[in-house]
């Protein structure tokens, strides 16, 4: 069953009103969508919908829609080679542009989660919002000892919207993976479920405020990368240190000030790679609304991190493997990124691996060799789903966070500096990571480290050990008493059915009889037969 065809027909109305049926032209929709197109224009609000002139149709579409629509559009606004440049114009806005909420709302929400009145918190507190956008807004003010702050305040009344959006997610993921092969092989529900949550730990500051300390502090003295400090936080507020700086997408600023965009693009890159590898704790959610650059030193400028809701985070294993496949990627070793992809289980058994290799050489081969400029990257994701797909290889959903932080760094990359080469720049710094973590004198160290722990563990280990052969007797025992149990059953339904079998026997018989005996015979034995049927039904 469909959940929530009330916020259904809502989304349809809203797309009708828009008439985003009318955004490109129809000439240009594949085929396959057109459908959805007829549809649009069915709905009543598209007959007299005066919105098919509006310039911003899209992102006013995207917004009324609510939090998940406007982050769909945060994240194609990154993507200038797929997007035309009159729809893209609009999705830029989405970054930190969506339509505000009222300051007076703002202020209550402040004042009952701070639990403070404005004019305590603040010495200044200014009503226009600085931005806006899918979960919050932001406020600049001035602490009483003269600190500039910004204060994030997140938008009322959004989490019932939100899971009843993701309730129509659960419910298409699931009738997709029943349908799809591809769908089943990336676990979306899964992935859909974790997005879920990563949205829900969204709405609640206190944990975007631990995650922003936290990069902090691995990012304390960086010439790379700058995270302001936060002063206050709650579920619904929190307020940070104000920073100064620029959109990573004002590549205008960049050149009037004269700063090596080649340089910062690699800055940026080597960013992205240490968070990876080095922290295990990345930004997830790179749109250019996220991603500042200091124009204080325009000679050695450094990145300004901002709302780190969303961030990632892989096991040890993970960590290992995406660093030796995006190695033997950029050695061109294929065979081998294939026998790295099944030691991680990745594989079904009886897969054939050497056209497994042919295929990832002739999709991702091209990669390597080519700029950035030159790359259709997303038709390379399709092209590596698509082997998934055929091959049946199982992707875990946890990477699927790292592929859409990969799809924001491609784009960002590609707007910053064209030119970059990506795959040189990362070479040495896999390289090093593989190298550091392999290292048996670092691996005897933590052995070493853990031999307090082993040791204190031993001391339970004759506990433990008697713990578990009573666990597997006690199993044994339960499994005989199972057993036992089945026996009996199937003797009594043995017993059960030779008794329908004798009773539908003699109901047979006496039946038979009425049929060729004299009329009132018959009538005795049907009405015979008709009591022991009720007796055997009532028994």
């Amino acid at each position: 069953m469909i959940p929530h065809v009330s916020r259904l027909l809502e989304l349809w109305r809203i797309a009708a009103h828009y008439r985003l049926d009318t955004l490109v032209p129809a000439e240009e929709v594949p085929v396959k969508a057109r459908p959805a197109l007829s549809l649009i224009r069915l709905h009543p609000a598209a007959w007299h919908s005066r919105e098919r002139k509006n310039p911003l149709k899209l992102k006013e579409a995207l917004e009324e829609m609510g939090p998940l629509a406007i982050k769909l559009g945060q994240l194609l606004s990154t993507r200038r080679d797929l997007i035309p440049p009159e729809i893209l114009a609009q999705l830029v806005l989405l970054q930190d542009r969506v339509k505000p909420f009222g300051s007076d709302v703002a202020k209550t929400r402040i004042q009952q989660s701070l639990k403070a009145e404005i004019t305590t918190l603040f010495a200044r507190f200014d009503e226009q919002p600085l931005a806006a956008a899918s979960i919050a807004q932001v406020h600049t003010a001035a602490l009483h000892d003269g600190r500039e702050v910004v204060v994030k305040v997140t938008r009322p009344d959004i989490r019932k919207q939100i899971l009843q959006d993701f309730e129509i997610l659960t419910w298409l993921g699931d009738w997709l993976e029943n349908r799809i092969e591809a769908a089943r092989a990336l676990h979306l529900s899964e992935i859909i479920q974790d997005y879920r949550q990563i949205i829900l730990n969204e709405l609640d500051l206190t944990l975007e405020a631990d995650n922003t300390r936290r990069m902090r502090h691995y990012f304390t003295g960086s010439s790379m990368m700058y995270v302001p400090e936060i002063y206050m936080d709650s579920p619904d507020v929190m307020v940070a240190e104000r920073i100064t700086g620029v959109p990573i997408s004002d590549t205008e600023t960049f050149d009037r000030l004269g700063m090596d965009r080649a340089q910062l693009a690699e800055k940026g890159l080597t960013i992205f790679f240490t968070q990876v590898f080095r922290d295990n704790f990345f930004h997830a959610d790179m749109h250019p609304g996220n991603v500042f650059v200091e124009t204080i030193n325009p000679e050695n400028p450094r990145f300004i991190a901002l709302d780190c809701a969303i961030m990632g985070e892989l096991s040890k294993q993970d960590q290992m493997t995406v660093a030796r496949m995006l190695l033997a990627v950029m050695n061109s070793n294929f065979m081998q990124l294939i026998q790295i992809v099944h030691q991680a289980g990745w594989i079904p058994p009886g897969t054939d691996q050497d056209a497994l290799a042919r295929e990832m050489r002739r999709t991702v081969g091209p990669m390597v060799s080519k700029p950035m400029d030159q790359l259709d990257f997303a038709g390379i994701l399709l092209q590596v789903m698509d082997i998934a797909r055929r091959f049946h290889l199982e992707i875990p959903p946890q990477l699927m966070l790292l592929l859409k932080t990969l799809v924001h760094v491609e784009g960002l990359g590609t707007d910053l500096y064209p030119q970059l080469d990506i795959w040189k720049l990362a070479k040495p710094i896999l390289t090093d990571w593989i190298k550091a973590n392999m290292n048996p004198v670092k691996n005897v160290k933590e052995i070493g480290q853990q031999i307090p722990d082993l040791l204190l563990g031993a001391h339970d280990l004759p506990t433990l050990l008697i713990d578990s052969l009573n666990g597997l007797k006690n199993q044994s025992a339960w499994h005989d008493k199972q057993l036992r149990e089945l026996q009996s059953l199937r003797l009594q339904m043995q017993h059960q059915q030779r008794r329908n079998w004798i009773f539908g026997s003699l109901l047979m018989i006496l039946l038979t009889i009425a049929i060729i005996a004299p009329w009132y015979v018959s009538t005795v034995l049907i009405v015979v037969a008709s009591l022991l049927s009720l007796w055997r039904i009532a028994k």
